[in-house]
């Protein structure tokens, strides 16, 4: 009898095309604010320090439930987590729509930052079941090169509503973008063991590439987390990627200036030049941190040293952003800040596959908390350092080369804590 060589069903892949519109649409929700400023400014007598709270705002809730929020997605699995966090996704553009004021926002703001705050753990954790070791790069990349994509896409079309209807209408199509994705993720999401339209073949498959094995933690749960603190694996992974997200929240939320003071472009010529760099990051996250790695792995080669070879590569990559601040050509400096983004784009879909790779079982969202706690601090640091520093010295220069010291201490992280890339042991 010959053996069945009928292709493999790809439910596995539809799933992490949903996981990635998943976060597209959490970026949406997140620029819409500072599409919609002005707007705001206007119509509500705003100043600068209102406007800047309200974009803190998100952060606030954000950063600090990334532990909690993985506890529980630990406990009550993706799929509840996911489909809660999703309508509240929604009820918070529609409050934002509706608000008559600053304390309006800055509620919804704050409900915002919560309701995604599982967002990135839950997407790890899900792919971790999904995905047999050998894609699960592509997978990661999927849903993690859809922050960068973010950028090139979300904001003009939010801005096109906008200026079209005004800001208000702005949160409705981003409520409307949510409700949506609640809707396809209710209907399509479940773990492999429940998800009725997984084939006998894939689920196999799945299960022979080393997929996570699903349930939850025999383990109390603040004993799982302070099992996981006492691990230097953890805070390797942790540290690490905290040094990406320093570089990574510079560049997002200075670019645009870098380049309208240090290369004198008006506003709108440094919009248009800025999105160049991230249209590279989004496909360096796609092409070397995602297929690359799973085409090698898949090949033979030893999965730690690919893994760690791209990401350590990625981080030093970033460090020539140093490049851009000895010239004032724009050409040449988008030059080098593309090269720099785009190692940082490769190396971000191996930090988000980590968490699922080191974790216990029934841990994963706990140690993707536990990384995006220390990434997301790095959001609220970063930015403000950077203003310091240029303010001080009037020069771009001493501020990324402390990105590239912090990039190094990152590296040395990767290396000398987090070792080889596998299981933490049980507690």
């Amino acid at each position: 009898m010959k053996p069945d060589s009928s292709p493999l069903p790809g439910r596995r892949w539809l799933i992490g095309v949903l996981l990635g519109a998943g976060v597209l649409v959490n970026y949406f929700d997140r620029i819409n604010l500072s599409v919609a400023a002005p707007q705001l400014q206007a119509e509500f007598g705003l100043g600068p320090v209102e406007i800047g709270v309200l974009f803190s705002a998100f952060f606030w809730t954000y950063a600090v439930l990334q532990i909690p929020a993985g506890i529980v997605l630990d406990r009550l699995g993706v799929t509840k987590v996911g489909r809660w966090g999703s309508f509240l996704w929604f009820a918070a553009s529609a409050m934002t729509a509706c608000a008559g004021g600053f304390g309006g926002i800055l509620v919804a703001r704050m409900m915002l930052g919560a309701a995604e705050s599982p967002g990135f753990p839950a997407n790890a954790k899900a792919v971790g079941y999904w995905f047999p070791r050998r894609e699960r790069s592509l997978a990661t990349a999927l849903f993690d090169a859809a922050a960068k994509a973010s950028s090139v896409l979300g904001v003009p079309l939010i801005a096109l509503v906008v200026v079209r209807a005004g800001w208000r209408w702005g949160f409705v199509a981003t409520a409307v973008m949510s409700l949506a994705y609640f809707a396809a993720f209710a209907r399509l999401y479940r773990d492999p063991q429940a998800d009725p339209k997984l084939s006998d073949a894939e689920r196999n498959y799945i299960a022979a590439g080393g997929a996570n094995v699903e349930g939850t933690s025999k383990v109390a749960t603040w004993a799982m987390l302070g099992h996981l603190l006492r691990q230097r694996k953890v805070w390797g992974l942790s540290l690490g990627f905290a040094a990406y997200g320093y570089a990574f929240y510079l560049f997002l939320t200075w670019l645009p200036a870098y380049l309208v003071q240090t290369a004198h472009m008006g506003i709108l010529r440094s919009a248009s030049y800025a999105a160049i760099p991230w249209m590279c990051a989004t496909l360096a996250d796609l092409m070397v941190g995602g297929w690359l790695i799973d085409h090698l792995v898949s090949r033979g080669h030893d999965e730690t040293r690919v893994r760690k070879t791209v990401l350590l590569s990625g981080m030093g990559l970033g460090v020539a952003v140093i490049g851009a601040v000895f010239t004032t050509n724009p050409i040449i400096a988008i030059v080098w800040i593309s090269i720099a983004l785009s190692g940082l784009a490769a190396a971000a879909p191996v930090g988000w596959s980590l968490p699922a790779l080191i974790a216990p079982r029934g841990a994963a969202g706990t140690v993707g908390g536990i990384m995006n706690f220390a990434n997301n601090l790095m959001g609220a640091v970063a930015p403000i350092v950077t203003g310091v520093i240029v303010g001080l010295t009037h020069s771009f220069a001493p501020a990324f080369a402390v990105a590239g010291v912090v990039l190094l201490g990152g590296m040395a992280s990767f290396i000398f804590l987090l070792g080889r890339i596998a299981a933490v042991p049980e507690p």
